[in-house]
């Protein structure tokens, strides 16, 4: 079931760099002015205990695990972002599906550019973080892992609920039709034993 028209694979890919490109540069600017304005390591009170800035440089990954394989989650996010290049060239249709990894291509290079690009050097470095939500979870983040974290939840829904990347959507009634038709055709002379 459509609801409109599916996508024409350039404007996809078009929808994602966009949406990427905007991303990428939110998060790269987000961690230039926390750099340039916030004292390492310390909390810097925006909104109570509610919202606070404290700047760190993470090694590893959520809550600073495995800083010693900082290589390997290189290798990970590279392997995610050619993933949704090559969807979003050759898959993609559903706006829906284009503006979600899009946003979450985006999220996933502000993190591999911080990882190709910052201190202690190619492929290692350390990922700037700086947002603090002490009463949410204890981790610190920055805005591509916002994107990452809330962009996987939607690529989880989305198949949750049926969308699939050429548009169209799968109902459960769809299913079940489906289902019942296949078994027909597979023991047509079963149906009436039962």
């Amino acid at each position: 079931m459509r609801s409109r028209s599916p996508l024409r694979t350039a404007a996809a890919g078009a929808l994602v760099a966009i949406l990427a490109t905007l991303v990428l540069a939110a998060d790269q600017l987000a961690k230039m002015v926390a750099i340039d304005n916030l004292p390492p390591e310390r909390v810097v009170p925006v909104i109570g205990e509610a919202l606070q800035f404290y700047l760190v440089r993470n090694p590893g990954a959520a809550f600073s695990l495995g800083e010693g394989v900082t290589w390997i989650f290189t290798i990970a996010l590279a392997v995610v972002a050619v993933i949704i290049v090559y969807l979003a060239a050759t898959r993609v249709h559903s706006r829906l599906w284009a503006v979600v990894l899009g946003l979450l291509l985006g999220g996933v290079l502000g993190n591999l550019t911080d990882r190709l690009l910052r201190a202690p050097g190619f492929p290692v470095g350390h990922v700037v973080d700086f947002i603090s939500t002490p009463w949410m979870m204890p981790a610190i983040y920055n805005v591509a892992d916002i994107f990452i974290v809330s962009m996987m939840i939607s690529v989880a829904l989305l198949v949750l609920f049926g969308f699939h990347l050429d548009g169209t959507r799968e109902t459960r009634g769809s299913r079940t039709a489906e289902a019942e038709a296949t078994d027909a055709v597979q023991s047509p002379g079963e149906s009436g034993s039962r």
